[in-house]
């Protein structure tokens, strides 16, 4: 199954949600977050900390935890499925982008990051919604304190190193995402969207 694979006794004693923290760290190992030295898996432990002010669905929790490991590891669909399930695979499935790694990113980034504001407005189910708001709630308070400490130079570490692009990406999932509105951590993100890009005119 994959050099992922969790004992078998050991993850009988696991809650689900340890179990995603344990197969996410794992799966992570090495990884660090974009112009850091912050260990990547901070950031899924941080987007399963914001979900859980919204549900304390576990399996939603959990897919929280492992919602970059198909994105960004080498993890399979088959692996997660035999792991977590069937929903889990679906949750993670519907937050990982298509990376089309046969094209440079930065030729990719616009057709990606509109694929998903169009499933978010369309397609996306309450519990696909509330995985992106916490994901893209805990990319921007990284956005907004790094601007705070680097300015513009912030942009340089992505594909896409336009800031226009990165506002028009973060406004449109926010409206995307309205019907979350009632939620203090749709406020927030909302509040860092036009605090790190200005309000949308």
């Amino acid at each position: 199954m994959g050099r992922i694979n969790m004992d078998e006794a050991e993850a009988r004693e696991l809650s689900l949600f340890d179990q995603a923290i344990m197969f996410a760290t794992k799966a992570h190992t090495g990884i660090t977050r974009k112009g850091s030295t912050v260990p990547y898996i901070v950031h899924p432990l941080e987007v399963a900390a914001i979900a859980a002010t919204i549900t304390t669905d576990e399996e939603i929790l959990a897919a929280a935890v492992l919602h970059d490991v198909l994105e960004d590891t080498d993890t399979t669909p088959e692996e997660l499925g035999i792991v977590f399930g069937p929903r889990i695979l679906c949750l993670v499935r519907d937050e990982t982008e298509d990376k089309r790694r046969e094209l440079p990113p930065e030729v990719t980034w616009r057709q990606r990051k509109e694929e998903t504001i169009r499933f978010l407005r369309e397609e996306a189910s309450w519990e696909a919604k509330v995985l992106a708001l916490s994901d893209k709630l805990s990319n921007m308070r990284a956005v907004y304190r790094d601007m705070q400490q680097v300015g513009d130079k912030l942009w340089e570490r992505f594909h896409q190193k336009d800031r226009n692009m990165h506002a028009w990406m973060y406004r449109s999932v926010l409206e995307a995402l309205s019907d979350l509105d009632q939620y203090i951590v749709w406020q927030e993100y909302r509040w860092l969207v036009e605090a790190a890009f200005g309000k949308d005119t």
